[in-house]
């Protein structure tokens, strides 16, 4: 079940990357899935360890957009 979900995770942020959606993201993430159940363990932290690594990239992304649109505050007015 486990695999699963990081299977559906893996094939959002494919799908995510070339920003269109559609049936592209959903097809790599059951390819995923299965070779994430055949390499075992090794898969699955492989796996979990690429959508962690996405979710930070983009945390950090929003965090500089939003440092940078903020204006410098003015201290000696």
């Amino acid at each position: 079940m486990i695999g699963k979900i990081i299977g559906a995770l893996v094939g959002r942020e494919i799908d995510r990357r070339d920003g269109r959606g559609g049936l592209k993201g959903a097809a790599i993430g059951a390819l995923a899935v299965g070779g994430l159940r055949r390499l075992g363990p090794l898969g699955l932290a492989l796996g979990g360890a690429y959508v962690a690594k996405k979710a930070l990239d983009r945390r950090r992304s929003t965090k500089t957009s939003a440092a940078a649109s903020v204006p410098p505050s003015n201290p000696g007015s």
